[in-house]
């Protein structure tokens, strides 16, 4: 799959020059609102991305405490599933198996992109899988708490946590999915929710998008929408900023 152009947003005009800070931010939120996803490009050398996202709502620490963290190669991370390794990632939503909300956004920008192939963040929206299920299949998803784990790379930091939520949960804000291809524990006969991973890993690897990053490129989702993973690489430089932005 190749990128979208539906929600690329330049900084910069035809004629090469930033655009106003008001026009950027109204494009930005529409196109994030409509399609779940922005991927901005043409950053300026002076633009302050933490500045920018801080207008989404606060900012939420990730796992290891870091609020704004370094995506890089960890060494010895290779061989298991993790973040920080060059491995590819399978697709999955962001803060599962936390207690309580999951962050709403998440925001990555680039500091030296990967040379070579692969690097790429790919997404894909939720919404294309809830389509397949009835009205029926989805209430059993708002109504069935299952329990989520967490990944080996996160256990080799001592960070094993552990939660139950359905994958549907209703809330003000909107609606919020859950999914993982690896750490929704399925019980033993639930058809339902093996078909939900079963078919949304089908339909990321056959309808994803795919963000190639240039420096200072940045990616921005709603995580209670889309869903999202990671191409693998090879290049050790490979370095993305990333934070997570709270529900309001």
């Amino acid at each position: 799959m190749g990128r979208s152009p539906d929600s690329v947003l330049s900084c910069v005009d035809m004629n090469g020059e930033a655009l106003a800070d008001g026009v950027l931010r109204y494009a930005f939120g529409q196109l994030l609102g409509n399609n779940g996803y922005v991927h901005l490009v043409g950053v300026p050398e002076d633009f302050d991305h933490v500045a920018f996202l801080k207008e989404l709502g606060d900012f939420q620490p990730t796992p290891t405490g870091t609020v704004v963290g370094d995506v890089k190669p960890e060494r010895g991370m290779d061989d298991v599933n993790h973040g920080q390794n060059r491995g590819g990632l399978t697709p999955h939503t962001e803060g599962y198996e936390f207690r309580g909300l999951p962050p709403r956004y998440l925001a990555l920008w680039c500091v030296v992109p990967p040379s070579g192939p692969g690097g790429e963040t790919t997404m894909l929206d939720g919404d294309r899988i809830l389509a397949e299920f009835s009205d029926e299949e989805r209430g059993r998803l708002h109504d069935t708490v299952y329990r989520w784990g967490s990944t080996e790379g996160l256990a080799r930091h001592g960070v094993t946590p552990t939660a139950e939520h359905p994958v549907l949960e209703r809330h003000e804000n909107g609606l919020i999915l859950r999914f993982s291809s690896n750490y929704l524990i399925v019980p033993e006969g639930d058809e339902l929710a093996r078909r939900l991973i079963d078919r949304g890993n089908v339909l990321f690897a056959e309808k994803h998008i795919a963000v190639r990053y240039q420096p200072r490129d940045m990616v921005v989702w709603d995580n209670w929408r889309m869903l999202h993973s990671r191409n693998a690489f090879q290049d050790p430089a490979r370095h993305l900023k990333r934070v997570q932005i709270a529900a309001a």
